[in-house]
């Protein structure tokens, strides 16, 4: 199974879309929980009851998260250097990534960098001179030696042309990144009334994930999948027809370590009384419970496809009916460029242009698929 580690809540940056709206006001979601007031900031409870819990998983896979993760790299070296086996992955912002070793680094599998597009975009979002050093520290990753996968993970909001940001992601000359990822920023705080998230899914988001899609398959007629997990994690579904479960896994194959030990579903359930699964020094993981997604996900004529985005919207729902009626129309308008693309995959894999095996993908890895 896949666990995220919250090393510490302490960032380095204040993003637009993270941590600057605590200081904004927030309409209440339109179900409430119960918050637990006395998380510790930085990790607080005896590791070894962390590596006993991962030595009873056959093949557990540890990702490095907060916060920012880097803040502590003094833990990331010594969880690394004393866990059971183990695979190993970090979601980080990406300016601190100089401050682990060289044969640190390149034991992840998989590292996920926060960029949201070009230098203007992300550094608007998340603060001068972010974009320069966030690009300067996974080239000198790559320089070292790193080979695993490298995704560029997105959050998108109405200042974001969709293809734009993920276009110029994809075509950085000697591009450090093996992969892009998107959230939307829609359906997490209690924001809806002051954005205006409805006319730009409507006329810049909906429109460039179309755009996106026929780029996207526009190159596999030149022979290259680029691995634009949106895209990616659904084509193969699809390929194969296969139905998901939640994408991100959460609540049934990917959990979330708190700083105390507490076990819950997902990284944004933190604190979430309600959702307390045990604690790493009594817990085993065959004995976590399924936090499964409920109505109106599971009801929806598309679940197959979508598996219910997001299990912390699902169960709070911060938006308004109208929002998530919006963000749901995201999905749709997702799907439906997806489903009239596979004739043309298909034929290009019938013809030896590409292959099933270009659409694999490591399932449950930090990225949510659906954004």
């Amino acid at each position: 199974m896949y666990y995220h580690l919250i090393l510490t809540d302490a960032c380095n940056l204040c993003c637009s879309y993270c941590r600057a709206k605590d200081f904004e006001e927030s309409d209440p979601p339109e179900r409430e929980a119960e918050v637990d007031e006395n998380i510790p900031s930085d990790l607080a409870f005896d590791l070894a009851g962390l590596y006993r819990f991962l030595g009873e998983d056959p093949a557990p896979v540890l990702t490095f998260y907060g916060g920012e993760p880097l803040l502590r790299s003094d833990l990331i070296e010594e969880i690394m250097e004393h866990a059971p086996p183990c695979r190993f992955m970090i979601q980080t912002n990406g300016l601190l990534l100089h401050r682990l070793e060289r044969d640190i680094v390149n034991r992840f599998s998989t590292v996920l960098v926060s960029v949201d597009g070009p230098a203007a975009l992300t550094d608007a979002h998340r603060g001068a001179g972010v974009y320069a050093t966030v690009m300067k520290n996974v080239r000198a990753l790559r320089t070292g030696g790193y080979a695993g996968e490298l995704i560029a993970r997105m959050t998108a909001d109405e200042e974001t042309d969709i293809e734009a940001a993920v276009l110029h992601l994809d075509g950085i000359e000697e591009n450090p990144f093996s992969a892009i990822h998107w959230q939307i920023d829609a359906n997490f705080w209690g924001d809806w009334r002051r954005r205006d998230f409805a006319r730009w899914a409507e006329r810049s988001y909906n429109p460039g994930i179309r755009r996106l899609v026929r780029r996207w398959v526009g190159e596999m007629e030149g022979g290259r999948v680029p691995r634009w997990y949106p895209f990616l994690g659904c084509m193969a579904d699809l390929l194969s027809g296969q139905e998901s479960r939640l994408r991100c896994g959460c609540g049934y194959t990917n959990y979330t370590v708190m700083t105390d030990g507490t076990i819950v579903p997902c990284p944004c359930m933190a604190g979430m009384k309600e959702w307390y699964f045990g604690h790493v020094s009594t817990t085993a993981p065959a004995d976590l419970r399924v936090a499964p997604v409920g109505e109106p996900c599971t009801t929806c004529d598309i679940a197959g496809f979508c598996g219910g985005r997001c299990l912390y919207s699902n169960i709070l729902r911060p938006w308004p009916a109208e929002g998530r009626s919006v963000v749901c129309g995201t999905v749709r308008n997702l799907r439906d460029a997806l489903v009239g693309a596979v004739p043309t995959v298909r034929r290009l894999i019938d013809a030896g242009v590409v292959s099933t095996e270009d659409f694999a993908f490591e399932r449950y890895n930090g990225c949510e698929i659906i954004p």
